[in-house]
């Protein structure tokens, strides 16, 4: 029999201990948008006072970026980083600090309901103006200034904008989640498209009015890419896919995932805390994977991940140095359980905080498996827009992308620009010569314009 000296025993311990430490992980997010009655505890805002300076209320909000810690065996509840303290603008009846005061006070307008994303140090925000009441308990549904966008710098969320952009509903800037492709630096997303209408190559198709319900118009969600400076997305497919689908996140390898509500069902958890079907077989949400260069949805054959959320947006992400597991901001349930008289029916909104209904909960999703895993609970409503690993705020940009002369992490005209600069006037400002060289015979010249250009039209390297 083999025998374990003591140093040999000591060295395990040790890598048991570096392995527990390495499951922990910080995770940063946009706090959600919430309506009457979501804050914890009841409470909406503080209000501080009036800045006669600024001529505005400052108010203290819910709003804002958050961190959560998960150690690798329990869940800390989220708090607001960086905080905001009124003790540091705000003392004995007056303002001390109007720079920290106006800081605190544009969290007010970090709304992200419809989307939020990290890109080239900028975080910005997208909020839907759809569901908010007026005080006399009628909505607004204002279609030309559907969505608001804000722009904050990523490090110190500074307000960038003046706050003052507001987009039109046929802009379908509404999204189950947006992420950036580490592989092409691209921003994606699972958008829903609404308003607009079909290309002719399906309009045209003589099939395609054949049930009576089908109507001209895009109605579902599709990949997309965005463009953040304009603010205008490119439809990859039309929008084919009616899932209630509330994740979307991509991860080190470039593989892009989606992940439904599962609300639909109403069969009860089990004693493991997951829920089966009939067959027992896993049910609930479910893990989808597409393919960013058609748009389509990939065949798979993984598991459902067991448990079941609400049918409202919700935050996932990856970490870098694990690609197969997802980590995913998720209502604890599907709005049903146990009532008042111990039968599993519809919780009530109203009772949320006695039954939990709108807690929420961080998971581990196998992404070959489909299977999740609930690594704790969050109370009080807590929940994530968007949402990254702490230090992972965007993803490396791939080394040397071919045709990205100006190294900002895509290949676009203004790439093509700076070359033809560069071959013309010898300015080498902001140029990155070796992708510079898009066709790799070792030098720049005007054929690597020429690719660079092919490549924009034909999409094709």
């Amino acid at each position: 029999m083999k025998r374990f000296t003591s140093i040999t025993v000591l060295a395990v311990i040790v890598l048991m201990g570096m392995q527990s430490m390495a499951q922990g992980l910080t995770f940063r997010g946009i706090y959600q948008t919430s309506r009457d009655n979501d804050y914890p505890n009841g409470v909406y805002s503080e209000y501080v006072g009036y800045n006669y300076s600024l001529y505005k209320p400052i108010f203290i909000v819910q709003q804002g970026v958050y961190k959560m810690e998960w150690d690798g065996n329990s869940v800390a509840m989220p708090e607001k980083y960086p905080a905001v303290n009124k003790a540091d603008f705000y003392s004995n009846g007056r303002f001390t600090d109007n720079d920290k005061a106006l800081w605190a006070s544009n969290f007010n307008m970090m709304y992200a309901n419809s989307g939020a994303i990290i890109h080239n140090g900028v975080l910005t925000t997208i909020m839907s103006r759809t569901d908010m009441q007026n005080p006399d308990g009628t909505w607004v549904t204002n279609d030309t200034n559907r969505f608001a966008i804000r722009k904050w710098d990523a490090h110190t969320f500074d307000l960038l904008s003046a706050g003052d952009d507001y987009r039109p509903a046929w802009d379908c800037l509404e999204s189950a989640g947006m992420a950036v492709n580490p592989k092409d630096g691209k921003v994606y997303g699972l958008f829903h498209i609404t308003n607009k209408y079909l290309p002719d190559s399906i309009l045209n198709d003589p099939d395609f009015f054949a049930d009576e319900q089908a109507d001209s118009t895009d109605s579902g969600y599709a990949i997309c890419t965005i463009d953040l400076d304009k603010m205008e997305i490119s439809q990859i497919t039309p929008g084919l896919y009616y899932l209630n689908f509330v994740t979307f996140a991509i991860n080190s390898e470039g593989r892009a995932f989606a992940m439904t509500s599962g609300g639909g069902t109403a069969a009860q958890p089990a004693a493991d805390g997951k829920i089966y079907d009939i067959n027992g077989e896993l049910s609930g949400a479910h893990v989808m994977e597409f393919d960013l260069t058609t748009g389509l949805m990939l065949d798979d054959n993984r598991a459902s991940t067991g448990y079941c959320s609400q049918v409202k947006r919700q935050a996932a992400c990856f970490s870098k140095n694990n690609p197969n597991k997802m980590y995913w901001m998720g209502y604890f349930n599907s709005g049903m359980g146990f009532d008042d008289y111990g039968n599993w029916n519809p919780l009530s909104d109203l009772n949320w905080i006695a039954n939990g209904k709108y807690d929420t909960a961080l998971y581990e999703v196998d992404i070959t498996t489909g299977e999740a895993t609930r690594l704790g609970i969050i109370e009080d409503r807590y929940l994530f827009a968007y949402m990254w690993v702490d230090g992972e705020e965007e993803p490396e940009q791939p080394a040397g992308l071919r045709g990205d002369v100006n190294g900002n992490g895509t290949v676009s005209i203004e790439d093509v620009t700076a070359l033809v600069d560069y071959l013309l006037n010898g300015n080498a400002a902001g140029i990155n010569l070796d992708n510079a060289d898009y066709n790799s015979d070792g030098k720049t010249s005007i054929d690597d314009a020429t690719g660079l250009i092919d490549y924009l039209l034909q999409g094709e390297f």
